[in-house]
């Protein structure tokens, strides 16, 4: 479960998913030390931005590269007609663009000038952009949760649900939980807020605190009296997850850890 149970990559994938034009497209996600990368393929370039800003809502996203998406609808350029371009025979059967204004020697050929969009491209666009703009509007109280001194190191995640916005996460208590839900719902677009995944775990601040500068794992440092089990326990909600902590961190014996090591937390 989340915090815990999920990488940054994956929560990212999540949310990702959870955008109906993107959500099928198979886009990778890798992150390192909050910063993120996204690859694979779209329809077009209108997408980059869109993939961003849903990525930005993401605790613990840093910044967001999307250098690595592949459009594969080129922009569309502008062609100059061409000039002067009719063969000198040019008789009843030229082309129907082709506009006589004198002896044939004259003629000269018009290339279309239709440049309106396919209206399935348009719709298009529009789409994108009202989803990019409701995006906006989670990253907006991201921003807001990060900007408050009580909530700034609660891992929650901002997702964007139609107008609505869904917060995911933990809190230390049913204060902060009131709290971020009130922030949200302040937020200029926001018409509904979603707390349903968003739940209270006393001591979430402390267990979250200390991450790994190079892999962006959440770290913890074993106490007196402590098991892989209770620290399972702590971080899934799960004992039986110990196999997963000791798998992670090379440990070949469940029952040898020392007070002062400092263990990993997978996602």
């Amino acid at each position: 479960m989340w915090p815990f149970g999920k990488s940054t990559a994956d929560r990212v994938k999540d949310a990702l998913g959870e955008q109906p034009r993107l959500k099928d497209l198979g886009l990778q996600v890798q992150e390192k030390g909050g910063n993120v990368t996204v690859t694979g393929m779209v329809p077009n370039d209108r997408f980059g931005s869109l993939v961003k800003v849903v990525a930005e809502g993401i605790n613990g996203v840093k910044s967001v590269d999307t250098s690595g998406l592949i459009a594969q609808e080129a922009p569309q350029q502008a062609q100059a007609a061409p000039q002067n371009s009719a063969p000198q025979d040019a008789g009843p059967s030229a082309s129907a663009n082709t506009v006589s204004s004198g002896p044939a020697s004259a003629q000269t050929e018009i290339a279309p000038t239709s440049s309106a969009k396919p209206a399935a491209a348009s719709s298009m666009d529009a789409e994108i952009k009202e989803m990019e703009d409701r995006s906006k509007i989670a990253k907006a109280v991201h921003q807001a949760i990060r900007n408050n001194g009580e909530l700034k190191d609660d891992p929650i995640d901002v997702l964007q649900s139609g107008k609505s916005v869904i917060l995911r996460g933990v809190v230390d208590n049913d204060h902060e939980q009131r709290l971020a839900e009130k922030l949200a719902r302040e937020v200029a677009g926001v018409s509904g807020v979603d707390i349903s995944g968003l739940r209270v775990a006393e001591g979430a601040k402390e267990l979250t605190k200390e991450k790994d500068q190079e892999t962006g794992d959440t770290v913890y440092t074993v106490q007196s009296g402590d098991t892989l089990g209770a620290i399972a326990q702590k971080y899934y909600g799960n004992a039986a997850e110990y196999k997963k902590i000791a798998h992670y961190n090379n440990i070949s014996n469940p029952d040898l850890i020392k007070v002062g090591d400092q263990i990993k937390i997978p996602g």
